[in-house]
């Protein structure tokens, strides 16, 4: 108790005097963390380029081998022989035997190992059981060429590095996190692998792209070679089982079924897409089915799954690998290049080792058959001495080692001294001869396999791939993504501006004009006065060129809207018309539009969404004896070519100004439209429920459950409200049936009535603030069915079946319309209509488009839809 007193004083003086003192830890803390981050890269997160190994699996591969005799061995086992090079726990030596065994290419597994679909982990290692495959047994083990260094405590040898004849690290691919890097090396597909070894062996060029064991559809597009920046995009493969289920039988790398299930049934709960349930039938194969409720669209469905759920993910690859103890940067390309070349330089080292021990094997031989065929073994009888046994045998071989390689070594002798009298006794000349001649055939291969290296080297790859490339042909698809149903369900967060005098457009200039809403991912399409044009994406402020006389959303491959314009040719020059569409374009590229002379000026331009074609008219200036100053033209008469075409003739002379005379109508075929629900827009795509075709001058109705009745032209841009009740395509003659609910009167009332006006919103209802829309109908012979409520202590009236056909005739639209029933109504139901025979609509002619930018070599990647028709531009 005393001694503890005393040390206990002592400390606290210590502490007394050293309480003002200070310890720098800024060298310790450089030190120390250089240590460490060195230690994390190079032992333990990245791979080495010679044989695509981390410690750790290099470790496991060299247990194995040692452990290896045909059968299986406990994983267990094999963790805790591998313990004796790995300085870390058992958990990370089993989890990282797992995913080489996973992939199905080192480890011949038995036993339950996981799941990489499902995402299921495998069984503890003393359940379940490997032992090395085939292929790795040739491929990755060569003793004798093999580096060795201590085991981190001593005991033990380990390879530096395997001597791996193969591009293992690209087949099976790796990642890690160390400190201050990383890497993400993706796998690549077996055969194609040996496919470009071969190529780059024999000098020509190659490309090789990632391929998954879960299969899926992947874009490489911006694949970079796998090197920091790029990118490759992996989608689930989904298609649809019948009209309300889809089924996904492959899915994306890096997900598994669990994870991507997950993901859909967040997306629904978000409101992003409409689903009923999920049924997971996954086994060997992936079966995840997605049941849709009644009406939603399958394909639309598909296209959302991509867009908000994990059946479409970004990958961005990093080649980062150990060389040298340093950290490398590199593509896969190189990656390749770098173990091609050092496959070349093991099979030489392999080679020239046979071929050493043949020619040692040869040159035993031969001395063996001279000692024995001579009888030099009768020179030692009477030799006393073992340097005197080696000096006769010496001198016996010298008249007959004349044809040897090399010269006869004491070591040699040795070998003979220890030949058994029973091989002298049964030796047999013509065999020994025959062996010799097997050697020097052997010889004579190996020597010509070192004499032609690289074809040596492309044999052993081709029988690598006959030997082991059945069953591993390509399991991913590549795909380039379309972006387009992307860009259609993107949300229109913002407005676009434009500054026509000074010409800039943008999404910042807010005091200038408004043009449309636009998303932050669209085009948008520019005209100017001088006829230059130009697609640029939507941005806060871009100068296009000043005098614009058009602004609109640019859509890709739109080859229905059609420009009008006439084009005087340079100055004094003769003016132009034409028509074209802009199928095609580079971004960013101010394209002429006029025959390319200076000062050329546009007098006339529309853009017409549909091709509609409409009559102005010209008129000259009074100059000299001309006769006509004024004339028509119809633009339907002008063929459609490409916007590079001069276009036709107007005049020679002067034109004073043009005039619109009468509005067109679509010169193309009606279009079919339909409406996708999923999102409520419109699509030319075949998603959800068809409308009809639609000419130019057709409109879309649209009823809202707040008694708004409304025309408007179909834009596949259209927004629609939540409360939409009625949306087809408007027939004027075809009269709307109503019921409704006044406020003000407390009573039902019934009317019909036809939309008397296009373009236009009405209420047709009372505007009282109870009044409510109880049916709507847009049959020609509707019938409607009325319940009534039940009196207190008396029998409710029979349904009453009402013929809105004879019950009413047409009226205006603000007319109240007449009352229906005085009695307390319990529901309405709108009936089966009667017969009604529509009158038939004139067949439209096809017009005939020459559409030059087909015909043309394509030099333009981006293409347009879906413009907008605007008034006509006069000059």
């Amino acid at each position: 108790m005393e001694e503890s007193e005393e040390i206990n004083e002592e400390h606290i003086d210590q502490s007394e005097n050293n309480q003002d003192s200070l310890v720098k830890v800024t060298g310790m803390y450089k030190e120390w963390f250089l240590d460490y981050a060195s230690y994390v890269i190079l032992e333990r997160a990245v791979p080495a380029i010679e044989d695509g190994f981390k410690p750790v699996q290099r470790r496991i591969m060299h247990s194995l081998k040692e452990l290896d005799d045909g059968r299986y061995n406990k994983v267990a086992n094999v963790v805790g022989h591998t313990m004796q090079y790995h300085p870390h726990g058992d958990a990370s030596i089993a989890d990282a035997m797992v995913q080489i065994g996973q992939k199905e290419l080192l480890i011949d597994t038995q036993g339950n190992w996981g799941n990489i679909l499902t995402g299921d982990r495998a069984a503890a290692s003393r359940y379940i059981e490997a032992r090395l495959s085939k292929f790795a047994l040739e491929v990755i083990f060569s003793p004798k060429i093999t580096e060795w260094q201590q085991s981190y405590d001593g005991r033990k040898k380990e390879p530096v590095n395997l001597p791996v004849k193969f591009p293992l690290l690209l087949a099976q691919g790796a990642e890690g996190i160390a400190v201050g890097l990383s890497t993400k090396v993706l796998p690549h597909n077996f055969i194609e692998l040996i496919d470009a070894s071969i190529k780059h062996l024999k000098g020509q060029g190659f490309t090789i792209f990632p391929d998954f064991a879960t299969s899926g559809i992947i874009d490489i597009s911006n694949y970079n070679d796998g090197i920091r920046g790029g990118k490759i995009r992996v989608r689930a493969k989904i298609s649809q089982f019948d009209k309300n289920t889809l089924v996904i039988n492959e899915i994306p790398y890096g997900t598994n079924t669990s994870s991507l299930i997950d993901s859909i049934l967040k997306a629904n709960d978000k409101g992003k897409i409409k689903i009923k349930k999920i049924e997971d039938n996954t086994a060997a194969d992936v079966e995840i089915l997605v049941h849709l409720p009644s009406g939603i669209s399958p394909d639309k469905t598909i296209d959302a799954l991509y867009a908000f759920t994990s059946c479409e993910s970004s990958i961005s690859p990093l080649g980062c690998i150990i060389e040298d103890n340093k950290p490398l940067f590199i593509g896969v390309t190189e990656m390749l290049k770098r173990s091609a070349d050092l496959t070349v330089q093991l099979l030489k080292a392999e080679l020239e080792i046979q071929l050493k021990e043949l020619e040692e094997q040869w040159h035993f031989s031969s001395l063996e058959r001279i000692f024995i065929e001579n009888r030099i073994y009768r020179d030692i009888e009477e030799e006393e001495t073992w340097e005197g046994v080696i000096s006769a045998i010496d001198k016996g071989l010298k008249p007959f080692t004349k044809h040897l390689k090399r010269a006869v070594t004491e070591d040699d002798i040795t070998r003979l001294t220890e030949i058994r009298i029973k091989r002298i006794s049964k030796f047999d000349k013509d065999k020994a001869q025959q062996l010799l001649d097997t050697l020097d055939e052997k010889i004579a291969e190996v020597k010509h396999h070192l004499a032609n290296l690289i074809d040596f080297a492309i044999a052993y790859f081709k029988n690598l791939k006959k030997t082991y490339g059945k069953g591993r042909e390509r399991k991913s698809e590549i795909r380039v993504f379309d972006d387009i149903e992307a860009t259609k369900v993107a949300i229109r967060n913002t407005k676009l501006y434009v500054n026509r005098e000074e010409g800039f457009i943008g999404t910042s200039l807010k005091r200038d004009e408004y043009v449309t809403d636009c998303s932050d991912i669209d085009d948008i399409i520019v005209f100017t006065t001088d006829g230059k044009m130009m697609v640029t994406k939507v941005d806060s402020k871009t100068f296009i060129g000043k005098n614009i006389i058009h602004v609109a959303v640019f859509k890709k491959k739109d080859s229905r809207t059609t420009y009008n314009m006439v084009y005087k040719d340079g100055k004094g020059g003769a003016s132009y018309v034409k028509r074209f569409n802009v199928t095609g374009t580079t971004r960013d590229k101010l394209y002429d539009l006029t025959a390319g002379k200076p000062n050329s000026l546009l007098l006339y331009f529309t853009a017409n969404q549909n091709g509609e074609a409409e009559v102005v008219t010209v008129l000259l200036r009074q100059v000299g004896s001309i006769k006509k100053l004024k004339w028509d033209i119809d633009f339907a008469d002008v063929l459609i070519k490409g916007r590079s075409s001069k276009g036709n003739i107007v005049s020679k002379y002067s034109v004073k100004r043009i005039e619109l005379k009468e509005k067109g109508v679509s010169t193309l075929k009606p279009r079919k439209i339909w409406f996708d629900d999923v999102v409520r827009r419109l699509n030319v795509d075949g998603r959800g429920d068809v409308l009809g075709e639609f000419r130019g001058d057709d409109l879309l109705l649209i009823v809202t459950q707040k008694g708004i009745a409304k025309t408007i032209e179909p834009k596949l841009t259209t927004h629609f409200e939540e409360d939409m009740i009625v949306l087809e395509k408007w027939n004027p003659k075809k009269p709307l049936s109503a019921i409704y609910y006044d406020g003000e009167k407390e009573r039902y009332y019934i009317k019909r009535f036809q939309i008397e006006s296009g373009n236009k919103e009405e209420l047709f209802i009372s505007d009282n603030p109870k009044s409510f829309l109880e049916l709507i109908s847009t049959d020609w012979r509707p019938v409607a069915e009325i319940e009534f409520a039940k009196p207190r202590g008396k029998e409710a009236k029979p349904n009453q079946i009402v013929d809105i056909e004879n019950f009413i005739t047409i009226k205006g639209i603000k007319a109240m319309g007449n009352q229906l029933t005085s009695e307390k109504v319990k529901n309405m139901n709108a009936l089966e209509a009667l017969p009604f025979e529509e009158p038939k609509e004139n067949e439209p002619k096809d017009i005939e488009v020459i559409d030059e930018e087909n015909i043309l070599p394509k030099q333009e990647n981006a293409g347009a839809k879906d413009g907008d028709s605007e008034q006509p531009t006069l000059f």
